[in-house]
């Protein structure tokens, strides 16, 4: 692994690992501080992913009114 990570081809596939799979992702990640999930059982994950995409739609609309 670390030979490869030394040629240039290897450093471009590391690299990719970096990008965000979709933006939306990544804003909750950065602007909204979500980067794990701070309970443990699925129906509150569940419950927690609910209030931070719920945050997102409400930080979106408000974004797009204000835009008008």
């Amino acid at each position: 692994m670390a030979h490869r990570l030394r040629t240039p081809e290897g450093k471009r596939i590391y690299g990719l690992r970096k990008q965000t799979p979709e933006p939306v992702f990544g804003i909750i990640k950065s602007v909204l501080g979500s980067r794990q999930f701070l309970l443990r059982g699925l129906d509150n994950v569940q419950g927690e992913w609910s209030l931070v995409t719920m945050a997102w739609n409400m930080k979106r609309m408000f974004a797009l009114n204000t835009a008008i």
